[in-house]
């Protein structure tokens, strides 16, 4: 679509010499990018001087262009080079613009739900905005509604899928020459996520057959253009993980009939044979759906059946941790219970207990079976904020102190802590003791120092000895010279620093100081 109003000399007027100059050799150049015109707005990006694009911004109106906006930053009088080079692919190649919706079309495809999710996470992203939504929102007259809308039709798309294969290609490009000017880190994978993310925000407020839509053109687009990056070393192992796992969430939340399912089967054999078969959990999904004989029995309670007949597959935990946020989300909380204890999810299990204020079978089921340190800490987390279960959530604490695990330090400082909260200074003592031996700090020694009052005597001894044997932390090195300084144990400070292979946090310094007084022959 051309646009009437631009001429070239419209554009000389309004530039300075050198911006017209420039302009015509980055138009020449090829670096105007992603040319959009949406109604009476075009947008652009130019690649410049920077390794990002500059953003352009031009706003047309009915004999000449009303605005003009770069991100650059330029200030010197008139049109900057780059919205030259913008106005000049606009008026010698507008076959070239991408002809888009503009924001009064966008916004009659969202309901009123998604339009308020919508305006608070730009003002969540811009809190200025608020000021001007309150007074638009002052001034509007209250209106009678005379006809209600009609009802939304089943599987209405309103996601531009041409759009999101735009944006990850883009994205892929983006990348590039990010690499090409110098760049090192991935951005790519980022940017990625985050159109992820939005499809998966789709399925989270049941709007599944939009996910769908989206996920297959972020699956498509990634599969055809990731040879883009490939080249730079940018593996596609985390973009394609995310999306099986999405893919998996989306297909669980989504009511498949027969047609549809065989089309998405045709869609994944495709996707796994182009891409490395990375789906393979969210195929489980498409077949089992929630219909699966076994998976039914276990969510009507049967403690008799194996969800898997045959070798369990290594996703089997993430497929179940994926069923039980839908069921959750659907607050169907006993079939939530029957598949986290089927599927030795224990942890899922307690803590839904608890939140369902069933705290007697929760101590029950945690008493009756053997659970490890991070069980026993996440159980007492949960039960420490139910009404009237703090004891309960002690005790569980304590119990974990002496269980296997490799969570000792979180569990014995967890412990102490609430332990001091309800009085038992005792517990705390011994907590902050086991704390301690897990992973030495002078702030613990320290603390232990200050809980033992008049005992601290016999428990500086045991300390001490746990902090000589002690090797396993990157930090303990420095928790031995913090240590042995406060003490004045001064040669042990020596020894530490000698077998330091080199000096951080300026330990040898300190040593060196410490030690002037009464090792001046320390070499």
């Amino acid at each position: 679509m051309t646009i009437p109003q631009l001429s070239q000399e419209m554009i000389r007027r309004h530039a300075s010499c050198q911006s017209w100059q420039k302009g015509q050799t980055y138009y020449r150049d090829g670096c105007v990018r992603k040319v959009v015109r949406r109604g009476e707005l075009v947008t652009a990006e130019v690649m410049g001087n920077d390794i990002r694009p500059y953003r352009v911004s031009i706003g047309l109106g009915q004999e000449e262009v009303d605005t003009a906006y770069c991100s650059c930053p330029y200030d010197f009088g008139g049109w900057c080079k780059h919205i030259v080079a913008t106005l000049l692919v606009c008026l010698h190649q507008p076959e070239i613009i991408e002809q888009r919706q503009g924001l009064e079309q966008i916004l009659d495809r969202l309901n009123e739900v998604q339009t308020q999710t919508l305006i608070q996470e730009l003002v969540a992203d811009k809190p200025e905005l608020i000021d001007d939504i309150e007074y638009f929102a002052n001034r509007l007259v209250p209106t009678v509604v005379i006809q209600s809308k009609p009802a939304i039709l089943q599987h209405r798309i309103s996601v531009d899928s041409n759009h999101i294969r735009s944006q990850v290609r883009y994205i892929l490009e983006d990348s590039v020459r990010h690499f090409e000017y110098g760049g090192e880190e991935d951005i790519a994978t980022e940017e990625i996520s985050n159109l992820i993310q939005d499809a998966q925000m789709y399925t989270q407020q049941g709007d599944s057959w939009n996910a769908i839509e989206m996920l297959t053109a972020i699956t498509e687009a990634c599969i055809e253009h990731w040879d883009l990056v490939d080249d730079y070393g940018v593996d596609n192992g985390d973009v394609a993980s995310e999306l099986n796992t999405v893919w998996c969430e989306t297909i669980l939340s989504t009511e498949i009939s027969e047609a549809e399912k065989v089309d998405l089967e045709v869609n994944f054999e495709f996707w796994c044979n182009s891409w490395g078969g990375y789906f393979d959990m969210a195929i489980a999904a498409l077949e089992q759906g929630w219909d699966y004989p076994p998976l039914t029995k276990v969510l009507q309670g049967s403690t008799a059946v194996d969800i898997w007949q045959e070798a369990k597959p290594d996703y089997a935990q993430d497929l179940a941790l994926i069923r039980l946020q839908i069921l959750e989300r659907q607050q169907r909380d006993e079939e939530y219970l029957y598949l986290a204890r089927a599927e030795g999810l224990i942890t899922r299990y307690l803590t839904m207990l608890v939140s369902l204020a069933r705290v007697a079978e929760a101590m029950q089921a945690a008493q009756s079976q053997t659970i490890t340190m991070e069980q026993a800490l996440a159980l007492s987390q949960a039960l420490i904020n139910q009404q009237n279960a703090q004891l309960e959530a002690l005790e569980i604490a304590k119990q974990g102190l002496n269980l296997p695990g490799e969570c000792q330090y979180d569990l014995a400082t967890w412990t102490s802590e609430i332990a001091l909260e309800a009085g038992d200074r005792v517990l705390a003592i011994k907590a902050k003791v086991k704390a301690f031996q897990a992973q030495p700090s002078f702030a613990d020694y320290r603390q232990v120092e200050k809980l033992a009052a008049d005992n601290w005597t016999n428990l500086k001894g045991e300390l001490l000895a746990a902090l000589a044997a002690y090797n396993n932390w990157w930090d303990a090195d420095k928790a031995k010279v913090d240590i042995y300084l406060y003490e004045g144990l001064i040669a042990k400070a020596i020894a530490v620093v000698n077998k330091l292979t080199y000096d951080y946090y300026g330990l040898t310094g300190r040593v060196m100081d410490a030690a002037i007084a009464t090792h001046s022959d320390w070499d």
